[in-house]
């Protein structure tokens, strides 16, 4: 199951990748996207906590203006689940 790190103010996204069955873990600093398949931020900053210039095989997912659901589709889409 891939490993998805979610910005700590996206508890509503973070619940609905739980109940997806997903491996979520919370971003707190930059360390914490390591190891990472993808990574849910808000997007209010651009490169949040340096997430962005970190490497993660998934890609970083602006969740600015989306439903906790429409968030899921967008990481289920990266991972063909």
């Amino acid at each position: 199951m891939p490993k998805i790190g979610v910005e700590q103010s996206l508890s509503d996204v973070t619940a609905a990748l739980q109940q997806k069955g997903y491996d979520v873990v919370q971003l707190n600093n930059e360390e914490d996207a390591k190891g990472c398949d993808c990574c849910v931020v808000t997007g209010q900053d651009s490169n949040i906590m340096g997430i962005s210039n970190s490497v993660t095989s998934g890609g970083v997912i602006q969740a600015s203006g989306y439903s906790a659901d429409e968030v899921c589709q967008q990481v289920e889409s990266k991972f063909n689940r």
